[in-house]
């Protein structure tokens, strides 16, 4: 009786052992596996995201360009002599760029967005100031002020812009 537990032991203890090896084994097998399938999704998801990320770079860019005051006040004229009435329109002509645009801030940075919209609420200030001076008369004085300024001092897109640049190529080089 003894010979045979001490028999059964002797075989028992093999098989505890290779079963041992075979779970530990297959564990981390599969816990590799899981980890690919979710690296491979990943990568899949990247691949289709990354031309929507730098449409959204693309399009705000050119909304930042729209923006510069010098581009601004050649795209957009002046329907009366009337300098508010010229401030209302470049102001809505921002507004109405930025509102076309809202959706892309989900492809980038939050601190690519909030410099975004600091560019918009710098070039607003500006036009508001330049129409607030005594020298602006009408809407063609508020012109030639407006690009007498932009002579002086870098427009507040130009910085989003570098911004943005600087954005990419960090992300196209992560």
């Amino acid at each position: 009786m003894e010979d045979k537990i001490f028999d059964l032991i002797m075989y028992t203890i093999p098989a505890i052992i290779t079963g041992g090896i075979a779970y530990f084994f297959f564990r981390d097998h599969m816990a590799n596996e899981d980890k690919r399938r979710r690296y491979l999704l990943h990568k899949d998801a990247q691949k289709e995201a990354l031309p929507l990320r730098l449409q959204a770079y693309e399009r705000l860019s050119l909304f930042l360009e729209r923006i510069t005051p010098s581009k601004l006040l050649v795209r957009v004229s002046p329907t009366s002599s009337d300098k508010n009435d010229y401030e209302r329109l470049l102001i809505m002509s921002i507004e109405q760029e930025f509102d076309h645009n809202l959706s892309q801030q989900i492809y980038m940075s939050d601190q690519c967005w909030n410099i975004i919209i600091a560019s918009k609420n710098s070039t607003i200030q500006l036009i508001r100031k330049a129409s607030l001076s005594e020298k602006v008369t009408s809407a063609d004085k508020l012109r030639e002020v407006i690009l007498t300024e932009m002579m002086e001092q870098q427009a507040p897109s130009d910085t989003a812009l570098s911004y943005i640049k600087k954005e990419v190529a960090d992300f196209l080089h992560a």
